[in-house]
């Protein structure tokens, strides 16, 4: 009998261990669990500060130029702004805004158009921007529609202007944005000699550069 009593004593020591085992274990798998949530949730409102700091760079810009643009426009627009930074890492809100700034000769007005036919905020030709909306998923519908609209409109100059700053750093991308393709790798090829970008590209690039670096400061 106590042979017995002293057999059912070590079998309950051993599940109560087992017991114990497995509730540490769970304990263990939802304090990880829990710790990995908070890293998610760490993690997401350091992606919304960062959001708001670069919307905000975006609509002082704006602010600074286009003044009297409705609110509702201005937060599309430094949305779409900041949405270009996160899908594109080789383009940041200054950049992008320095290009905008100086394509739409200083007045981000959306409507803006150029002597050689470029259209809206960051100045995409039609031909350029029907190419490009197919890349993005754009619903083209006609070039007024599509690049007199600045959310698409920078959605499609971002994707275009990240493409050549891809292939040819910041400088030889601003200098492709403006003048093309060919005139940039010749200029590069050259190592940035003079004369060998257009009269304008060669203007267009240290004055994008300058606007970058005024608001990279602020």
């Amino acid at each position: 009998m106590l042979s017995n009593i002293k057999y059912l004593t070590v079998i309950a020591a051993l599940v109560v261990g087992a017991l114990v085992v497995v509730h540490n274990l769970n304990l263990e798998k939802r304090i990880t669990s829990l710790s990995e949530q908070v890293d998610i949730l760490n993690s997401m409102a350091q992606i919304d500060k960062v959001r708001v700091e670069r919307m905000n760079k975006a609509l002082a810009v704006l602010n600074r130029y286009n003044p009297a643009m409705p609110y509702n426009q201005k937060l599309a627009i430094a949305n779409e702004i900041t949405d270009a930074t996160f899908k594109f890492t080789n383009l940041d809100v200054d950049l992008i805004c320095a290009t905008i700034t100086h394509e739409s000769a200083f007045s981000w007005d959306p409507q803006v158009v150029s002597q050689a036919g470029a259209m809206g905020l960051m100045q995409v030709m039609p031909a350029t921007g029907k190419f490009l909306a197919d890349i993005e998923g754009v619903h083209w519908t006609s070039a007024g529609r599509v690049l007199f609209d600045p959310v698409l409109n920078i959605r499609l100059g971002s994707r275009y202007l990240s493409s050549l700053i891809e292939l040819y750093d910041v400088d030889g991308g601003l200098a492709a944005y403006n003048g093309g393709n060919r005139r940039a790798q010749m200029w590069l090829a050259q190592n940035k000699a003079k004369g060998v970008l257009y009269h304008e590209t060669q203007q267009y690039v240290p004055a994008v550069l300058s606007l970058y670096a005024e608001f990279r400061t602020n």
